[in-house]
């Protein structure tokens, strides 16, 4: 806590001297409009995530946040997970499965694919159905986004699989969010840089927006750990390959554009987004991997049709989409001069191996696969009620994977005899046979929902809904929600919330074979979750706010990797179950015109019912800050501060507990520095402290997060 307070003082500090000087400033920027509204004003901004229709905020049936373009670009947020990091309750973490990922961990429940958390861009869904959840180290550029809508709690009912712990909906701008063509780029520690490019024009009544960015690092080579799991092989066998200490491989370079195309009836957009040469964090076999890469590619197109309203008092449309995403990895899984057991299968084998090889290129695989996913909707919503409104889902859905691999090791490879006592890094291609990692897959999933709005009495709203789905590859599932929102007053609205949701089993939970540590089985259910909610907002003055929310949920079915007897594998399974409670407590206040702050604190007990043990590495406590400060015309000062504690380790980790840590960081910006010219300066990590999130037992010394850093970046407005 000492650190805590360390940091806490600056943004005290900043608050007091903005109080002190505010009467004396005026909001002069127009591309601050957001920090303009009053909070009872905000709360009236209709989103459209919580029913699928649009909602006031304040009276929306879901524990909701909202981020606007202002606020990302005050805060100087980089990727989508910077913002995301904002909202309470919700923590990024990162995963010790996939790549050093970034992990969306909401109220104790996460896994390293991220499956549980549903993220879509302008409500079509990005998932990668390999592993589930969002495509590999999905690093989203922030410039193209209007605004970020959040819920946490269950979403099934409205979006159907992996809306499981939340849903994040990214909204991207259109024409009519684009007032200027407007040129950015950002430089800053870690040898980084980023450029962006947005414009938009109207012809004939049709509005066509378009965005480009493009960022690189070297990544800090400062976040190093001592020991990997090579450390451990060279202590048992006697040899020397490990290559650590080093650092962790976080270099890459995204490239990121969307193209808008819209009019009354028809909304077209096509995004691609690419990942190039990005390192995989702490290997993929948690062995340093400083030469090893990601490169995945994916491309999305969806076009909407707004019927034209009809007599009757039905408001239909239907949208198509397809979404391509090739992921190509190249792994060196352990380093040059390994000497590992081998089985008669040509994989590692520490239990019943024929042999001994020493891989002195290292052991290498390069898997990959293109996916495709193809979605078909008709919405249509009745409005024929004085006080109700019906809304009706149909759609279809269509999901598929192509695999391809190369490797020097395993099924096809080694598993003839005799077994070589030297394995070079020739790779040999098992693509399109039975030797390759992951069979081609398809599901077909058709899905039907029903959602009733009805406005009980003058201050009561009820909302209740069912959606089911129907799976080709494991069968059908129904999941209701039902809410009750009551606005006492003008300034009290409470909320009683019920939900379940599902979560799809991915295809490597499904199909997986011919791996050294992880087996599919076909056999596998949908993981499954209820939840409960009350809310209460109350809003002492136009500008003075605060919402407590109380939530318990019981998981079941949930998946593990679970170890298979006398085997070093590992096979999918509905193992696990979780229950959860906790609370959220947020406080908003804006005292004057010229600051805002808000506060919350999050506390959260997931429990595996199994093991009666805490959740492992998901944070029991949770403070977030942040302030924004219009200090003088034309300049700003934001200020963001995290505190991270309450981390468990699992039963079987003897490590020493998980050390809490507090991050600051501060945002300065000059509108107006010369003609239409914006200066933007950050301080990441002001106080350089060193901040871990949870590893596996193989990276003893838990993941650094990066160390300070200084940004500096500058928009030209073209009039």
């Amino acid at each position: 806590m000492k650190l805590f307070a360390k940091a806490f003082l600056p943004l005290c500090i900043c608050a007091a001297s903005a109080l002190a000087h505010a009467d004396k400033q005026s909001q002069t920027n127009s591309s601050l409009d957001v920090y303009n509204l009053s909070l009872a004003e905000l709360s009236q901004v209709q989103i459209s995530i919580a029913t699928g229709n649009s909602t006031s905020l304040d009276k929306a049936p879901a524990t909701a946040s909202v981020i606007y373009a202002a606020q990302i670009e005050a805060m100087g947020a980089r990727t989508l997970d910077d913002v995301l990091e904002t909202v309470p309750g919700l923590h990024i973490s990162l995963s010790s499965l996939s790549r050093l990922d970034s992990v969306e961990s909401i109220r104790g429940i996460h896994t390293g694919f991220n499956a549980q958390v549903l993220v879509m861009l302008n409500g079509v869904p990005v998932q990668g159905s390999v592993n589930g959840g969002r495509p590999v180290l999905f690093r989203l550029p922030v410039s193209s986004i209007e605004r970020i809508e959040v819920i946490r709690g269950p979403g099934s009912a409205i979006y159907g699989a992996d809306a499981f712990a939340g849903v994040v909906n990214v909204i991207t701008k259109d024409a009519t969010a684009v007032e200027n063509t407007t040129l950015g780029a950002r430089t800053g520690s870690f040898n980084s840089k980023e450029l962006w490019l947005q414009t938009a024009r109207q012809w004939n009544g049709v509005g066509i927006s378009f965005d480009v960015a493009y960022a690189e690092t070297d990544g800090d080579s400062s976040r190093t750990v001592t020991a990997d799991l090579q450390t451990a092989l060279d202590a048992a066998l006697g040899t020397r390959a490990s290559l650590a200490p080093g650092s962790l491989s976080t270099r890459y370079k995204v490239v990121d554009s969307h193209l808008s195309i819209s009019s009354d009836q028809i909304q077209a957009n096509l995004w691609s987004w690419a990942s190039i040469n990005a390192g995989i964090g702490a290997g993929g076999a948690q062995a340093l991997d400083p030469t090893g890469r990601d490169d995945d590619r994916l491309l999305m197109a969806d076009v909407a049709y707004h019927f034209q309203k009809s007599a009757s008092n039905w408001d239909s449309s239907i949208r198509l989409s397809h979404m391509l995403y090739d992921l190509k990895a190249q792994f060196t899984l352990l380093p040059a001069g390994t000497v590992v057991p081998i089985g008669a299968d040509g994989n590692l084998d520490f239990v019943a191996p024929v042999g001994v090889s020493v891989f002195k290129d290292g052991l290498k695989g390069n898997p990959g696969g293109l996916t495709r996913d193809t979605k078909f909707d008709f919405i249509s919503i009745y409005n024929g009620f004085e006080s109700q409104r019906i809304r009706l889902n149909i759609g279809v859905r269509e999901q598929s994977i192509h695999t391809t691999e190369s490797k020097n090791f395993g099924p096809g490879v080694l598993d003839k005899s005799p077994l070589p006592a030297v394995v070079d890094g020739t790779l040999t291609t098992v693509t399109n046979t039975p030797n390759v990692f992951l069979v081609d897959s398809t599901r077909r999933v058709k899905y039907l929902s029903v959602q009733d709005e009805w406005h009980v009495a003058r201050d009561w709203n009820l909302t209740a809904g069912v959606r089911y789905d129907n799976y080709s590859d494991f069968g059908t599932t129904t999941n209701p929600r039902i809410a009750l929102v009551w606005a006492a007053n003008e300034s009290l609205t409470s909320k009683l919330l019920f939900g379940s949701a599902f979560r799809a089993p991915s295809f490597s939970e499904l199909h997986y074979k011919n791996n050294p540590v992880s087996l599919g089985n076909s056999q596998l259910r949908p993981e499954q979750i209820k939840s409960e909610e009350w809310s209460l907002n109350y809003r002492a003055t136009n500008n003075l706010q605060s919402t407590f929310t109380l939530f318990s949920y019981q998981a079941k079915d949930m998946i593990d990797f679970v170890s298979d007897q006398g085997a070093t594998t590992k096979t999918a399974r509905n193992f696990n179950a979780q229950d959860g409670k906790g609370f959220e407590w947020e406080v908003n206040w804006k005292p004057t015109s010229q600051l805002q702050l808000g506060v919350s604190y999050s506390e959260q007990n997931a429990t595996d019912t199994k093991m009666d043990k805490p959740i492992p590495d998901a944070p029991g406590n949770q403070v977030k800050a942040n302030l924004n400060w219009l200090m003088a015309p034309n300049w700003s000062l934001n200020s963001q501060l995290y505190w991270i504690g309450g981390r468990e380790r699992a039963t079987s980790d003897t490590r020493a507990p998980i050390k809490d840590y507090t991050l600051l960081n501060l945002t300065l910006n000059r509108k107006n520095l010369l003609p239409d010219v914006d200066l933007q300066l950050a301080l990441r990590n002001a106080t350089n402290a060193d901040a871990r999130e949870p590893s596996s037992g193989t990276i003893p010394d838990d993941y650094p997060l990066e160390s300070r850093s200084l940004w500096l970046g500058i928009t030209y407005a073209l009039q």
